[in-house]
């Protein structure tokens, strides 16, 4: 009942120590009296019976007592205390462009780029935690794996599950502009952002890619891009009658396009050669994009003072009534 009392003057329940030597004083001076009238002997007395105003001889002292207590308590300002937080939150809602074409599997990242990529984003999704995100994957064509999302863990799942093969191969990055725009375009999210990952040369789909940053310019919406390769050649798994075997393939990325594109839309351009640097662009991004969070502390004081001194004054008049009328006490 208690727990969330506070005192505007603490220092003042001090003076309840004054409490405990009212009732010492009291007692003292009670054993001090001495009786008018001295009897040999006080069984003459013996057969009368103790009445109720001799039981209650003292409660005219222990109202006053309680009445003090009271009115010491009253002027420490019992007060009860609440406070809290308003959170306002400017969202950002993001879509994650991922190729998975039959080029992510090759091994210049550990174990592949496309596990690697699915690694950083995943980190990206739990380093978030008021901004919708979704997931679209593209190859030959694009699809959405998930739509705008607070649903991190859900999110997470269908990322789990993404993997090369489930679209025809190709690099159609284009599509997976316009079908990341689709999931934006009627957003109210005051930042709107797209990061487009590939690993190669947009070669298929019916959309241009400049045609589809041109659109997403249109929306508000910003496009990071990334081209993941090493330079130069990667190793690239194939199976063969052996079992698999690595076949030295030449990384080809369209910079100029991926670049053109995040220019058109207000983004930038990241290459990651590896793990490491792809996990730097990631967090560099993570950065630019932080969502906008306002926190507006408040206080609130309710004053509790006038129960104790209203109890106070009551148990006083008590006392004084008391001590007046029947609970009167003769010189």
């Amino acid at each position: 009942m208690f727990r969330n009392i506070t005192f505007a003057y603490p220092w003042i329940l001090f003076f309840l120590l004054l409490v405990p030597i009212m009732i010492f004083w009291y007692w003292f001076k009670g054993r001090q009296n001495q009786p008018s009238i001295n009897f040999s002997s006080i069984k003459v007395f013996e057969g009368f019976p103790v009445t109720w105003k001799e039981k209650l001889r003292h409660l005219p002292f222990v109202l006053r007592t309680l009445a003090v207590g009271l009115f010491i308590v009253a002027l420490a300002r019992p007060q009860d205390y609440s406070s809290g937080e308003n959170i306002t939150t400017e969202g950002i809602d993001i879509v994650m462009a991922l190729d998975i074409s039959g080029s992510m599997i090759s091994e210049d990242f550990k174990p592949n780029r496309v596990e690697a990529a699915k690694n950083v984003i995943a980190k990206f999704i739990k380093g978030r935690t008021s901004d919708r995100i979704g997931l679209v994957i593209f190859s030959h064509d694009a699809f959405t794996q998930c739509p705008l999302t607070v649903d991190y863990p859900v999110l997470l799942h269908l990322l789990s599950e993404v993997e090369p093969g489930m679209i025809p191969d190709g690099t159609a990055i284009g599509n997976g502009i316009a079908d990341a725009v689709n999931r934006l375009k009627d957003s109210k999210a005051k930042s709107k952002v797209i990061i487009l990952l590939t690993d190669g040369v947009n070669n298929a789909g019916e959309i241009d890619p400049l045609t589809a940053a041109d659109i997403a310019k249109t929306f508000g919406i910003r496009v990071y891009t990334i081209g993941v390769g090493t330079n130069g050649e990667a190793p690239y798994p194939v199976q063969t009658p052996f079992g698999i075997r690595y076949q030295m393939m030449p990384v080809q990325i369209d910079e100029g396009l991926l670049t053109k594109i995040a220019q058109i839309t207000g983004g930038q351009y990241f290459r990651a050669t590896d793990n490491r640097t792809l996990q730097a662009i990631y967090n560099k991004i993570d950065r630019l994009e932080k969502s906008k969070i306002e926190v507006t502390s408040y206080s609130h004081a309710e004053e509790l003072f006038y129960g104790w001194l209203g109890a106070g004054f009551i148990l006083l008049l008590l006392e004084i009534g008391l001590s007046k009328t029947v609970l009167r006490k003769l010189p």
